[in-house]
């Protein structure tokens, strides 16, 4: 069970008083969003609004806006592979300073889901397969961002771990399950104090997140969670059912289920003011430990220094960096190399963050070709060929290919106009993607011009994205004119991802032409408008050829291939993991005509790779964040040691994978697998992935020569399992040493084994560390679903240590006694 808070505590009276100041109208008030990111303030009482914000890759702030733009972290994902509590808490404390510098009380992360499947289209913004690792993870973020006075956010209570019809999926899954697997990590968040949880939009077990009971219990009673519970946005769709369930915060406003109608419903008497009270209440914790209520004052964090901050994104990139496979080719010693070929578009133009909320403008991002370049620079020369085009959406305009029609300057020139066509407000922007411009009174249409200055002469893709009737013209001439209707009430569809809608038209290289785009403002559908524009694609054959070449000629060749816009984004889930056609060539061409050749891997989530025993080395880089290139060049020429491990199991490809599907069937996702996902359903079903859970390669090898662990213990005990490594290569290295259970003569339905700790050390070559494992005494209960509580059954348990689920070095067993 987790540490029991009481509900009234040192703050309980002076709230009280407060809560006690206010009319059932201002307390309502309070507890729906005063605006898309903000809570309602309460000058009566000295209470100002709380500013919110997506997380975890960066704080965006209260604006979708190219020109405050913010310091982008490595994928949640990423961040699961690092096994590595330390730095991922200190990546918490740049997000709370990123935090304060952009005036956000509140980060929405971490989310807590697991990767129950590998097509989850969110994939990238959870840390792993497993509820131990996830739960840790999430722990250490938390502790981080908290630390400095910022609110952390664990979401999405519950079970919301795929996207397709993530609004109304009800998932179902047995009473055990749900305790184990998908409450375990949000368990583990209130204990390390997490100040708010957020409700999903799914059902569990036919009631809306918002409304279930499971918000109440086991989180506020027997968890004793003492924060805030916190709608997802626009996922609260009714009132008195969300307003008597133990919710307590409906974002956006100011429009919502709650106002006036939960005042009416609290004076005739289906909803308790009691229950409003203490809603209330809890906000005001919340205001208070953020310092937004009273005398008290936001907590103003000095700026890390700019330097600083790119060397810890620099470090992380090469901590979360996973070598899947490598026969001697990496590193790669600067010194003994002439050529170096670099591949793959991806090396140009990466994907650095997955798509939807979670997303941020970043202005300084490094991509691999550059940060390879840097470190060859005066040592080697670099060749790039970008090979075929991987089927990638066109980009929005940029400062790269446009200026604004009117003053010249780099960028695109927004205006928004009234219903004849008269100019409201203009001003030149960076992107061609715009998600909340600014609209004055009157607004009706939202237009994007540019003069684009074409580099290649073919057949350009064009394209304009939104809802309501979109327009695209050049020179004049009218491409486009669709009328688009809502589809969806999805808001990262709405407001993140519209449509986008393209045509094709043939332009010159070196003479500018005139790009005007624009989209009708349809009540309820957002203010997202976005222009994209994409060169002619090279001819595939060509290109294969040309990357082929440039590998025969080279010393090593470094390809990079990646998931694109298609895939990886919060709204919807993959279809497959497969790379595509054109980019499985290319790595197949490189390989057969140098075999020093390293493929780096640029997805948030398990990809297929038909390959990798072709390549001399394989490694994930997953989204890296903005120190990607400066990151991956120091892990590829071994001023780094790649310091990952799989946060989950990655298949030889989607048809072997145990647990897939993310589509439910008459509105119902039933979750079958029960406690075995991930690595515990390959287990049971005996099948061999392509690489394990916990699976990382460094530059050094280890031998496991000591394991001391209890011959006995008593039910309810943590337990250390001590583990002696010792460092038999020729580099100074990390090792993340892992411990599994198992219990074969369970008398209840069990994993084959399941993951129960890590600890990670450090030795220089030739040296011995020693790792002491803490095995929790949750590692060792199971849920009953007779009695409804935990039990821990008595006997003989089965320690495994190792260096991956699939890679175990020492077996023992322990006799656990009653309590």
């Amino acid at each position: 069970m987790g540490q029991v808070r009481t509900e009234g505590g040192r703050d309980g009276g002076r709230l009280d008083r407060l809560v006690g100041e206010l009319s059932l109208e201002q307390k309502v008030r309070l507890l729906t969003g005063a605006t898309t990111w903000r809570t309602a303030g309460e000058a009566a009482i000295g209470l100002r609004e709380l500013v919110t914000s997506d997380g975890p890759a960066g704080i965006r702030g209260e604006a979708w806006d190219e020109r405050r733009p913010s310091v982008l972290l490595p994928s949640a994902s990423a961040l699961g592979a690092m096994w590595n509590d330390e730095l991922v808490e200190r990546l918490g404390g740049l997000l709370a300073t990123e935090a304060t510098r952009k005036g956000v009380d509140v980060v929405l992360a971490p989310t807590l889901n697991l990767h129950r499947s590998p097509l989850g289209g969110r994939h990238f913004e959870c840390f792993s397969e497993d509820p131990e690792l996830t739960g840790r993870t999430g722990a250490a973020l938390i502790r981080g961002i908290q630390a400095r006075g910022v609110a952390a956010t664990a979401k999405h209570y519950v079970a919301n771990d795929s996207e397709t019809d993530r609004l109304t999926v009800d998932v179902r899954m047995s009473e055990r399950t749900l305790r184990e697997v998908y409450l375990a990590p949000f368990e583990a968040a209130v204990d390390a104090g997490v100040w708010l949880v957020m409700a999903g939009y799914n059902a569990v077990d036919g009631t809306t997140m918002t409304a279930s009971p499971l918000l109440a219990d086991p989180l506020k009673g027997e968890w004793g969670f003492d924060g805030v519970v916190v709608s997802d946005w626009a996922a609260v769709r009714t009132t008195e059912a969300t307003a008597r369930a133990a919710l307590d915060l409906t974002m956006p406003g100011p429009e919502g289920m709650w106002g006036s109608a939960l005042v009416r419903a609290v004076k005739d008497g289906a909803v308790a003011e009691e229950e409003i009270d203490a809603k209330v209440r809890r906000l005001l914790r919340l205001a208070e430990r953020v310092g937004a209520l009273g005398p008290s004052r936001r907590r103003r964090l000095p700026p890390t220094a700019h330097g600083a901050t790119r060397a810890l994104l620099r470090h992380a990139v090469g901590a979360s960096a996973v070598l899947l496979r490598n026969s001697g080719v990496l590193p790669l010693d600067p010194r003994a190399l002439d050529t170096v070929a670099v591949i793959g578009t991806h090396a140009a133009s990466p994907r650095l963050q997955g798509g939807g909320s979670a997303g941020v403008f970043c202005s300084e991002a490094v991509a691999p070709l550059t940060g390879i370049e840097d470190l060859l620079r005066g040592r080697a020369r670099v060749v790039y060929e970008p090979g075929p085009a991987p089927g990638a959406p066109p980009s929005p305009l940029d400062t790269e290919l446009c200026t604004d029609p009117r003053s010249g300057a780099p960028g695109v020139l927004l205006r928004v106009l009234d219903a004849s066509g008269r100019e409201l407000a203009a001003e030149l922007r960076l992107s061609g993607r715009q998600l909340e411009p600014d609209l004055p009174p009157g607004a009706h249409t939202v237009e994007i011009s540019a003069l684009l200055h074409p580099r290649r002469s073919g057949l350009w893709t064009l394209g304009v994205g939104g809802f309501g009737r979109l327009t695209l013209t050049v020179d004049g001439r009218t491409l486009l004119d669709d009328e688009v209707p809502a589809g969806t009430d999805d808001p990262a569809v709405v407001h993140v991802n519209p449509p986008v809608h393209t045509v094709r038209t043939t332009l010159t290289a070196g003479q500018p032409v005139h790009v005007v785009a624009r989209r009708s403002l349809v009540p309820g559908r957002g203010r997202a408008t976005v222009v994209t524009a994409a060169p002619p694609d090279p001819d595939p054959a060509t290109a294969l050829k040309d990357a082929a070449r440039a590998a025969r000629e080279a010393d090593a060749a470094i390809v990079f291939v990646g998931t694109t816009e298609h895939g990886e984004s919060e709204g919807y889930d993959r279809t497959s993991l497969a790379l595509g056609e054109h980019q499985d060539a290319l790595v197949r061409a490189v390989t057969a005509v140098n075999p020093r050749t390293v493929v780096v891997v640029n997805s948030g989530g398990p990809v297929e790779l038909p390959w990798r025993e072709e390549a001399g080395a394989v490694l994930l880089s997953w989204f890296p964040g903005q120190e990607a290139g400066a990151g991956l060049a120091d892990v590829l020429f071994g001023r780094t040691e790649p310091g990952g491990r799989l946060p989950t199991t990655w298949g030889t490809e989607l048809a072997d994978v145990p647990v897939t599907r993310t589509r439910p069937v008459d509105g119902r996702l039933a979750y079958t697998e029960g406690l075995h996902i991930g690595h515990r359903a390959w287990l049971r079903a005996g099948a061999q992935p392509a690489y394990w859970f916990g699976h990382g390669l460094g530059y050094t090898t280890w031998e496991y020569e000591e394991v001391r662990a209890p011959a006995h213990i008593t039910a309810g005990e943590p337990f250390t399992v001590r583990v002696t490594v010792r460092n038999t290569g020729t580099r100074p290295g990390r090792e993340v040493v892992q411990v599994y259970v198992a219990r074969p003569e369970s008398a209840v339905e069990r994993p084959v084994r399941w993951f129960a700790g890590y600890a990670a050390v450090e030795a220089e070559a030739g040296d011995t560390a020693g790792a002491d494992v803490l095995v929790g005494a949750r590692a060792l209960r199971h849920w009953s679903t007779a009695d409804h509580t935990w039990r821990t059954e008595p006997g003989c348990y089965r320690l495994i240590v190792g260096r991956s689920a699939g890679d175990t070095r020492w077996e023992g067993s322990v006799t656990v006694g009653s309590g």
